[in-house]
């Protein structure tokens, strides 16, 4: 593989755990894939110079129910194909497909099926780390746009059905249903980032399910209990507990602007950015499926079921940056929040990061921190938008 050699008018570096920063110049030397120098200035003989925008990590998205159309759950090879080739147009270079609440053994083939799919998909696009099961341990007081009918408790054999294939890489739980606590620690066990989500959990349940391993909590305000100033809850818990990282759908429709700020100065450093999009993202106005069931994308808004629940988002992971910016994140803070601090969570210390080491993933993002060139394993895979 060709070496590469990019300089830019300003680029985030992350050479240390909390060093993240901004330098201006900045270079970013790759080969075979991987960076191997990074840092301030502007070297001769460079292969490409960014006179404008942002040189950041390519970003990681950890909660991708769908896009441009598809279903991860059930979407064939074309449609995984056309996901993971076109993510890059977002700037996102790894994910988590997002499998939302079905009956265990549906959930489980459809671990399957993606099992077979991905040797397929490899080198073709963004990268896929793993799937994420939101559901079906879930609390049927916050089932949100899930099916009800599909809820149930995280018992030893459900847990290990699910466990399997080796594809799981994140699950959203509710601490407070049955056997929730020994999943967790069964789940951390095998390698998984365990979430709160979907929940009606005091908070000291929640702190329970930190100290059995859960280290994140699902789009946080969302589908959960909250700030009660005598009776906190899940969202109060994410924010004062220095071990949860609370995921945030930053579409300005989730969570407003203002509780947005709150979560960014209290979780500061640990908030995680996501888009939790569903099929309609990235396409026009209309029909679309979430989890088998019919969702309608909005001239302007979230996608909706028929009875006006919010259904996923159709937010972009390089939007949800540009809103924490003009909501007042601090270019640094809010970058992290899609790169680093997700990568880190997942295990992926050689991602979202522009450090030595790293895979040579990275994103152009221009003036309007839109993703205008995408580099994976330092290769080109989108390029020339804005």
């Amino acid at each position: 593989m060709a070496r590469l050699l990019i300089t830019a008018n300003r680029m985030i570096t992350s050479p240390a755990v909390g060093s993240t920063r901004v330098v201006s110049p900045g270079y970013v030397r790759i080969e075979n894939g991987v960076i191997t120098e990074a840092g301030e200035g502007r070297p001769d003989g460079a292969d490409l110079h960014l006179d404008d925008g942002l040189l950041a990590p390519g970003l990681v998205d950890l909660q991708v129910n769908g896009f441009f159309g598809y279903d991860m759950v059930d979407a064939d090879e074309t449609g995984w194909r056309t996901v993971v080739e076109r993510l890059p147009e977002t700037g996102v270079t790894s994910f988590l497909p997002t499998f939302i609440t079905a009956p265990v053994e549906v959930q489980a083939a459809a671990l399957r099926r993606t099992r077979e799919l991905l040797p397929t998909l490899d080198g073709r696009g963004t990268r896929v780390l793993g799937v994420h099961l939101e559901g079906p341990f879930l609390s049927e007081k916050r089932k949100g746009a899930h099916n009800p009918a599909f809820l149930t408790d995280p018992t030893p054999e459900k847990v290990a059905t699910l466990l399997e294939t080796g594809l799981v890489k994140l699950v959203t739980l509710a601490p407070e249903r049955a056997h929730a606590l020994d999943a967790i620690r069964t789940l951390v066990g095998a390698g998984v980032l365990v979430s709160v989500g979907h929940s009606d959990a005091t908070a000291a349940q929640v702190a329970a399910a930190a100290d059995a391993g859960a280290r994140k909590v699902t789009h946080i305000f969302n589908a959960q209990s909250g700030m009660n100033h005598r009776d906190p809850g899940v969202a109060a818990q994410a924010l004062a507990d220095e071990r949860l990282s609370p995921g945030l759908i930053l579409d300005l429709h989730h969570v407003s602007a203002t509780v947005a700020k709150v979560v960014f100065n209290a979780a500061a450093g640990r908030a995680v950015l996501v888009t939790d999009a569903a099929s309609a993202a990235g396409m026009p106005p209309g029909v679309y499926e979430l989890g088998g069931e019919p969702i309608t994308m909005p001239e302007q808004g979230p996608p909706l079921r028929a009875d006006g629940t919010i259904a996923g988002s159709g937010l972009r992971l390089d939007d949800a940056i540009g809103n924490a910016l003009a909501i007042g994140v601090d270019l640094v803070t809010a970058v992290d929040a899609a790169t680093r601090v997700p990568a880190d969570l997942i295990g992926r210390p050689d991602l979202g990061r522009i450090a030595p080491g790293a895979k040579a993933d990275l994103v152009w993002l221009g003036p309007g921190h839109r993703a205008r060139m995408t580099w994976i394993n330092g290769q080109e895979l989108f390029g020339g938008g804005s």
